[in-house]
């Protein structure tokens, strides 16, 4: 089986520790990147950062630099999103057989677990890898983070797309696709709150093997960036979420206790591998 990946250059946080858990396991990473440096949401990006450190991490080569012009102002963030992920995905599917799509903030704890799924979900017929990853909200202190939950303590998975697809594959929402998924879950029935509770798991991973998802976890500086360039803008631009991070982030024991009292938003403490370099 061909692998080969592809990232968008943006965010620099934890790039190196992304690509090299993966990096042995693909012929070619297609680095693709806005060439004026600026994002979907029209402000200007550290590309010229990313690029340095996908360079120190590429000692065979492997990664091809695929600039163009992705910040249309005119257009939905989301559909530059989604605009950009396919024109990386169409060149990363030549001579592939299957492309990863993780973010640059997403790193595989076990890329042997991984792979194997990704054999089933070959063997399966299947189209897409619909595999878990745990939402880290915040470090708050060296190997000790904030995790999305159960509301009251169990790990989750969240699904922003499969991490993995067939070469070809057309996405319609961002990494979303209509092609027809693997899902890989925590437990043997569907874990996230944000799919239907009788969704199909087809395999079940311990939480040790899931990609870890470092969305949140950033300084206030990197984090307020971030809410400028994400296509999520809808998103970052609710009342209090940035103040509810800021809260959570300096009472992460509180943040844990009142979880159950609330509807939505719920929080464990947890010890996870620390990537490569800590905290960004």
């Amino acid at each position: 089986m061909r692998l080969t990946a592809y990232v968008l250059l943006a965010d620099p946080s934890f790039l190196a520790a992304s690509l090299r858990a993966y990096y042995d396991h693909v012929d070619r990473i297609v680095l693709s990147y806005d060439e004026t440096s600026t994002s979907w949401t029209g402000t200007p990006i550290p590309v010229d950062e990313c690029l340095a450190i996908a360079k120190e991490v590429d000692r065979d080569g492997k990664c091809v630099h695929a600039p163009g012009r992705f910040a249309r102002l005119d257009e939905h963030p989301l559909d530059n999103d989604t605009f950009q992920r396919q024109v990386a995905l169409d060149e990363a599917s030549e001579g592939a057989d299957w492309v990863l799509q993780l973010d640059t903030d997403e790193v595989m704890l076990s890329p042997a677990a991984f792979l194997a799924s990704l054999e089933r979900a070959e063997a399966a017929g299947a189209s897409g890898l619909d595999y878990p990853a745990r939402w880290l909200y915040s470090r708050v202190a060296p190997g000790r983070y904030l995790e999305a939950s159960s509301r009251f303590g169990r790990p989750v998975a969240s699904y922003p797309g499969p991490l993995a697809v067939r070469a070809g594959t057309t996405l319609t929402h961002a990494r979303q696709t209509d092609a027809p998924l693997y899902r890989v879950d925590l437990r043997p029935w569907n874990t996230d709150p944000s799919h239907r509770h009788d969704e199909i798991v087809h395999e079940v991973v311990d939480p040790g093997d899931a990609v870890l998802h470092f969305s949140w976890v950033r300084t206030p500086e990197a984090m307020r960036k971030k809410f400028g360039w994400s296509g999520h803008t809808a998103h970052y631009s609710r009342p209090d979420v940035y103040e509810s991070w800021v809260a959570r982030s300096r009472n992460p024991r509180r943040a844990v206790l009142t979880s159950p009292l609330r509807r939505r938003d719920w929080f464990r403490l947890v010890t996870v591998p620390e990537p490569p370099g800590g905290e960004p």
